[in-house]
C-alpha cells in the first residue's frame, strides 16, 4: 500500500467527516424531515452551482468518460462538450417556477411534487419504483469507479477499495444527510477544478508538449485525432444527436438535479448558480477527457481504460501532490452517491413509508432511525452488487441515466408548463418511456442508429399525449 497517497486521503476524509458533524448539529435544530432531505432550503448561488455540478460529475465523468476518451481519441472529447449548457438547461427550465411550487406545496420529495401536480398514488409508485431501480443502479456504477481509482492508486485489492469507500460514503451520508451532501459538494466541488486543471497540465508535460502527444496518437491509431473517432465506435451525426439528448437535455428530467430546484434560498442565488455552474462543467469536462485521450501518449498499453485517470495522477505528479488530489475523483463519485442515497431514502420513507402509515409522521425520532438505517441499507446492497463490475462503466451509467429521463422528463416539464396536463397522461408517458427504455436496450433495437434514449423519448410523450385525452381533465 502506498502510504503516501494514503495520508493525504485520510486526511481529506477526515474533514469530509467534520463537514457532516456540522450538518448533524444543524439538522438538530429544525423539522427533521426538511432538514435531512432538503438541508432547509437555504443554499446560495455558488453552493447551489457546486452541489449540481458535483452531482452531475461522478463515476462517469472522472472514470468512465476519460476512459472511453483515453480508447476512442479525441473525438471523444468534443462529444464530452456537448454537456456544458446542462446546468443552464435544469435550472433554467426547472429552477424558479420549481422552487415556487415546492414552497407553496411544501414539497421536499420529488414525489411531493408530482403528487401536488398530479393529485394520484400511481403516478407516485410508479415514479419511485423507476427511481429505486435507475439510482440503485447507478449506485453501483459509483461503487465500481470508487473500486478503480483506490484499487489503482492506493496498490489494494478491488474488493478492499470498495469496503474502505462504501464504509466512508455510508457514514457520512448516514449522520449529516442533504446539508452534509451539499456543504461536501461545494468543497469537493472545489477540490475536482484544481485537481483536474492539475492533472490536465501535467499529462501534457509528460507527453512532451500537445504537439508531441498528438504526434504520438497518430502514431498509434491516425484515427484518435479525427472527429469522428475511430471504426469501432464512429461518433456520426445520429450519435452525437444521441449523445446531446441523453446527457444534456435529457437531464431536466433527472430527479437528483431537479430536487436542487427546490432547496436553493432565493432568486439570485439561482442566476449565479447557473453561470457558475456551467462554467465548472466545462473545465471538468474539458479538462478531465483531454487528459484521458492526451494521457494515451503517455500510458499507451491500458488493459482497462476505466483505470486511466488513476494511473496518469501517479505517472505525472509527485507522489504526495497524487495523494493530495485523488480526492479530486473521489469527490466526484462521493458527491454523486451521496445525492443519489438521499434521493433513494427520501423515496422509500417519504414518499412510500409515511404513504401508507401517515400517522408515523408525528413520531420524529422513528422517522430518524428508518431514513438513516434505509441509507445505510442501500450502501449495503451496491457494494455487494459492485463486487462484479463490468469492463467499460461510462455503458452501465448511460443506460441507468436514461432510465430515468426516460420516465421523467415530459412528466416534469409538461406537469410544470402545460395546464392541461393531467394524471393519466403522466401514467401512460412513464410506463411508456420506462418500458420501451428497458425493453430495446435489452434487446438492442436501433432506430436508424440513434441511441435507444430518443425513440424512447418520443414514445413516452406520444403516451402523455394520447393518455391526456382519456383523462379527467383538470380542474
Amino acid at each position: 500500500m502506498n502510504i503516501s497517497i494514503l495520508l493525504p486521503l485520510i486526511a481529506y476524509l477526515c474533514f469530509v467527516f467534520g463537514v457532516a458533524f456540522y450538518a448533524y448539529r444543524k439538522r438538530q435544530q429544525g423539522n427533521f424531515l426538511s432538514e435531512y432531505y432538503v438541508g432547509g432550503r437555504s443554499m446560495s448561488g455558488f453552493v447551489l452551482a457546486m452541489t449540481i455540478s458535483a452531482t452531475y460529475v461522478g463515476a462517469s465523468s472522472f472514470i468512465g468518460g476519460p476512459g472511453a476518451a483515453y480508447k476512442y481519441g479525441l473525438g471523444w472529447v468534443l462529444l464530452a462538450m456537448i454537456q456544458v449548457p446542462a446546468v443552464v438547461l435544469s435550472l433554467g427550465i426547472l429552477g424558479k417556477k420549481f422552487a415556487i411550487i415546492a414552497r407553496k406545496t411544501n414539497s421536499i420529495t420529488i414525489n411531493d411534487m408530482l403528487f401536488a401536480r398530479y393529485k394520484s398514488p400511481v403516478v407516485v409508485w410508479l415514479s419511485s419504483l423507476a427511481l429505486l431501480l435507475s439510482f440503485f443502479a447507478m449506485i453501483v456504477v459509483q461503487f465500481i469507479g470508487a473500486g478503480r481509482l483506490l484499487e489503482t492508486t492506493l496498490g489494494i485489492s478491488y474488493t478492499s477499495a470498495i469496503l474502505i469507500f462504501a464504509v466512508t460514503v455510508g457514514i457520512y451520508t448516514f449522520i449529516g444527510g442533504f446539508r452534509a451532501v451539499v456543504l461536501t459538494d461545494t468543497i469537493q466541488g472545489l477540490v475536482m477544478l484544481v485537481g483536474t486543471i492539475l492533472l490536465l497540465g501535467g499529462v501534457i508535460y509528460a507527453a512532451g508538449g500537445v504537439e508531441n502527444a498528438i504526434n504520438q496518437l497518430q502514431s498509434i491509431n491516425p484515427q484518435l485525432i479525427e472527429p469522428y473517432g475511430i471504426d469501432e465506435r464512429p461518433l456520426d451525426l445520429t450519435f452525437m444527436a444521441s449523445f446531446w439528448v441523453l446527457v444534456c437535455f435529457g437531464l431536466i428530467g433527472l430527479p437528483s438535479l431537479a430536487v436542487r430546484s427546490m432547496a436553493y434560498k432565493d432568486s439570485k442565488s439561482l442566476h449565479n448558480g447557473m453561470i457558475i455552474g456551467t462554467i465548472v462543467v466545462a473545465i471538468l469536462m474539458l479538462g478531465m477527457h483531454l487528459s484521458g485521450a492526451l494521457g494515451r501518449a503517455v500510458v499507451p498499453d491500458l488493459k482497462v481504460v476505466d483505470q486511466v485517470i488513476p494511473t496518469l495522477m501517479l505517472e505525472v505528479l509527485p507522489t504526495v501532490v497524487a495523494g493530495i488530489f485523488l480526492a479530486a475523483p473521489m469527490a466526484a463519485i462521493m458527491s454523486s452517491i451521496d445525492s443519489m442515497l438521499i434521493q433513494s431514502s427520501s423515496t422509500m420513507i417519504k414518499d412510500l413509508y409515511l404513504a401508507i402509515r401517515p400517522q408515523a409522521a408525528k413520531n420524529e425520532s422513528r422517522i430518524k432511525f428508518f431514513s438513516t438505517l434505509t441509507t445505510l441499507l442501500l450502501t449495503l446492497f451496491a457494494l455487494i452488487l459492485a463486487f462484479n463490475p463490468p469492463d467499460m462503466l461510462i455503458w452501465l451509467n448511460l443506460l441507468s441515466l436514461g432510465g430515468l429521463e426516460s420516465t421523467f422528463l415530459w412528466v416534469i416539464v409538461l406537469g410544470l408548463y402545460w395546464d392541461k396536463a393531467n394524471a393519466t397522461g403522466a401514467i401512460c408517458s412513464m410506463i411508456a418511456g420506462l418500458v420501451s427504455y428497458v425493453l430495446m436496450a435489452s434487446f438492442g433495437i436501433k432506430f436508424f442508429s440513434f441511441h435507444t434514449i430518443v425513440p424512447a423519448l418520443l414514445i413516452g410523450l406520444v403516451g402523455f399525449l394520447i393518455g391526456n385525452l382519456f383523462g379527467k381533465k383538470k380542474d
